[in-house]
């Protein structure tokens, strides 16, 4: 289901914004680094980076039960979710005129705390296998004692926009007349050759769900 825009989530260059869901979920899964900010319960603001993974109608973020920021969510503070992609950079004739192409996501809402421990446990699973597809399936199972010492919250995508910059920069007509260079300079992050930490038992090798990582693009 598209989002309708609110004053808060209205993009103020209409020709970027974006407010069906398709579009979101696109940005949003093609990231798995978030940045969350709030009003802490002690009167001050606060933004982390997050690990998430989009389930659905929800962002799953997690963190210590102890941090500010958890307790705060649970405790129904608003939140300000945002995933950014930088694509590239975006080079006019005039600084003015220069810019970047990006594709990024803004959610507000109040986050649910996943109370159920097997629902908890599913939702680190899913985040778990965004940031490494399948790795999930190739790990020991997460102990009681370790899933209850994660807190999860889900932020519902109720009230979301995305906002995208495509293509070359835009000048004043006058100024494509001068001998100034104009383009564009994409920007590329892949991920790299893994590297053994040095513990691992004799004959256990780099998986393949890791291997295929190699090379790839991060956001997508």
């Amino acid at each position: 289901m598209d989002t309708a825009p609110s004053p808060a989530t209205t993009v103020r260059y209409p020709g970027r914004g974006r407010y069906d869901r398709a579009t979101i979920d696109a940005i949003l899964d093609a990231g798995f680094l978030a940045h969350v900010g709030l009003v802490a319960a002690d009167g001050r603001p606060v933004v982390v980076p997050m690990l998430y993974a989009r389930r659905g109608d929800e962002v799953l973020i997690h963190g210590s039960p102890a941090t500010r920021l958890v307790r705060s969510l649970k405790a129904g503070a608003e939140v300000c979710l945002t995933v950014t992609h930088l694509d590239g950079l975006v080079l006019a004739r005039s600084a003015f005129h220069h810019s970047a192409n990006y594709r990024s996501v803004v959610v507000l809402g109040r986050a649910r705390y996943l109370d159920d421990l097997g629902e908890r446990a599913a939702a680190l699973a899913a985040i778990t296998d965004r940031i490494v597809p399948h790795r999930a399936d190739h790990l020991r199972p997460m102990t009681d004692k370790e899933v209850r010492a994660t807190a999860v919250l889900a932020v519902p995508l109720t009230e979301a926009s995305a906002k995208v910059r495509t293509g070359p920069p835009v000048d004043d007509d006058e100024d494509y007349a001068l001998p100034i260079w104009g383009g564009t300079i994409p920007v590329v992050t892949t991920f790299g050759e893994p590297s053994d930490d040095g513990r691992n038992l004799d004959g256990v090798a780099i998986p393949e769900h890791v291997r295929a990582m190699v090379g790839s693009c991060v956001t997508g």
